[in-house]
């Protein structure tokens, strides 16, 4: 029986790699990848040759029986995102329910994750959070809106640039102006930034200076 590793990958900085994700790359016998060619540049930095396949929220549903019997016949895989921890707003789900369900030992390396720093950064309470990723784009996106409004403890999403003046004018609209919001783009980057205060002067500063890179919001809970 063979193992599946689900490794982290840096969100930005590649220093942020472990030696043991390294190792363990270098050691299964295929790389699940989100895209192969973001990475691919990352293996190729780091030296690992390991045989790669696609592995994205298009095809994950057929492959998971196809993985499992592979896994069963003793062969070692590793699944990576493109950045930061598998299963966390990327494929991994799936394929992990299934490895377990078939009794296929499962181990989850630690790593980068967007939300944690970003989080740990805001300032606002972390001992009580709720992960919420990204919002309905359309249908329920209100009626979570609503009822996140009442939520107390600090809830933290993930938002494209394009779409964040939106997000904000909707906390505002839902959750008051004055409710304290902390957005972190292109962590780990070159031009990491921090916007803190409440939902009114976060979405000012972004009207004037529109945003650019990955982005994580912590909004505080309602009190």
């Amino acid at each position: 029986m063979g193992k599946l590793y689900l490794v982290p990958t840096p969100i930005g900085n590649l220093e942020d790699m472990t030696l043991r994700a390294i190792r363990i790359l270098k050691e299964v016998d295929l790389i699940l990848a989100e895209d192969t060619r973001t990475s691919g540049k990352l293996l190729h930095h780091f030296e690992i040759g390991t045989q790669m396949k696609s592995h994205h929220m298009h095809n994950e549903h057929n492959m998971v029986d196809y993985l499992v019997g592979k896994l069963k016949n003793g062969e070692n895989i590793a699944l990576i995102s493109d950045a930061g921890t598998p299963a966390i707003s990327d494929p991994g789900f799936l394929l992990t329910r299934a490895c377990v369900e078939e009794g296929v030992e499962v181990e989850c390396l630690p790593g980068a994750t967007a939300f944690v720093p970003a989080l740990v950064n805001s300032g606002l309470p972390n001992d009580k959070f709720v992960f919420e990723g990204f919002l309905p784009v359309k249908k329920g996106r209100q009626t979570r809106l609503k009822l996140l409004a009442e939520e107390t403890r600090t809830i933290i999403f993930y938002e494209s640039p394009h779409k964040l003046l939106k997000t904000l004018a909707n906390f505002v609209e839902y959750f008051g102006a004055d409710r304290p919001v902390s957005v972190s783009r292109e962590l780990t980057k070159l031009y990491e930034e921090t916007v803190r205060g409440t939902a009114e002067e976060v979405l000012t500063h972004f009207t004037v200076k529109p945003p650019k890179g990955e982005i994580v919001i912590i909004v505080g809970g309602s009190k």
